[in-house]
């Protein structure tokens, strides 16, 4: 079952083609799809030491092209503050072979997502976290400001996008509720200036080694927004201990840990019904993350 109505289908034959015409230095490299829990590209290895990913979602070639370039350049900074691993930047593709869009060639990371390498109960994976989070907040926004566009600013600005998930979760949800836990989330305020954040902290794009953090995906978000953005990787990825200690380590105050909890709940609202057929796993990450959020407030 395809995640969304405009997906485009992407075969390893059309990856195969597409890499011969376009960068016939790597024919000689097997292309594999993967496996993924990701809803925004279909991620194909190429050889070894390369990755491929290619926007699922179907868009104007010159618009995501644009996207492409502002992720490479986002990766690519966020590399250079980050001491735990990242994919960098390696190429851009062009339509062809049936697929209509750009897509991106990325260096390839090893190791296993959190989805299939739990690592919410390590003190240490926490203490990681914190540090790639710390890392991260420290890098210099050049007056750059939160896009406004997706998280990251104003939690009220998702009032639309919520009615629609409440809706949507009607069978699936306690939503009478989830509408008031919203109510009480989208009034928090905003106190602090951006800062750098990765923006999508979920378990499919952190690696696991043992129980600590061995790398990070999906960087092309890297850029200016709340600076409690990245806290939802707190209720994402972590069971109530090594939550404390990621809290303890980043030195949260009270309305910035409350805010992170909201833009999680955002995220999980959204999740869970959108994805309850096509990506169960997605779907319960976010089951998961609400429950998590409803137990720290009883």
């Amino acid at each position: 079952m395809t995640m969304h109505d405009d997906q485009v289908d992407v075969t390893t034959d059309v990856v195969a083609a597409l890499v011969q015409e376009q960068f016939p230095r790597w024919s000689d490299k097997a292309v594999q799809r993967l496996a993924s829990t990701g809803t925004v590209h279909a991620i194909f290895r190429i050889g070894d030491d390369l990755s491929a990913r290619f926007p699922l979602r179907l868009a104007d070639a010159a618009e995501v092209l644009a996207v492409l370039e502002q992720e490479a350049r986002a990766s690519a900074e966020l590399a250079q503050v980050s001491r735990f691993p990242v994919p960098e930047p390696v190429a851009l593709g062009k339509p062809g072979a049936g697929y209509p869009m750009p897509w991106s060639v990325q260096t390839w990371l090893p190791g296993t997502v959190a989805f299939d390498a739990d690592p919410s109960g390590s003190d240490a994976f926490a203490e990681d976290l914190a540090a790639f989070i710390a890392a991260l907040r420290g890098a210099e926004t050049r007056g750059r400001l939160f896009s406004g566009g997706g998280r990251g600013g104003d939690l009220a600005h998702h009032d639309d996008w919520m009615a629609k998930c409440f809706e949507e979760s009607e069978g699936l949800l306690d939503v009478a509720r989830l509408r008031q836990v919203w109510g009480h989330f989208r009034e928090l305020p905003r106190m602090s200036a951006d800062v750098m954040s990765h923006g999508d902290l979920i378990p499919g794009n952190v690696l696991v080694a043992g129980d600590r953090l061995s790398g990070v995906l999906d960087t092309g978000g890297f850029g200016p927004a709340d600076p409690a953005l990245d806290l939802v990787s707190a209720w994402h990825l972590l069971q109530p201990g090594p939550r404390d200690v990621l809290r303890r380590t980043l030195a949260c105050d009270d309305l910035e840990w409350e805010r992170g909890k909201a833009w999680a709940f955002e995220q999980a609202m959204g999740a869970v019904w959108y994805y309850v057929e096509s990506n169960p796993v997605m779907s319960g990450m976010g089951l998961r993350t609400l429950e998590r959020i409803l137990e720290s407030k009883e």
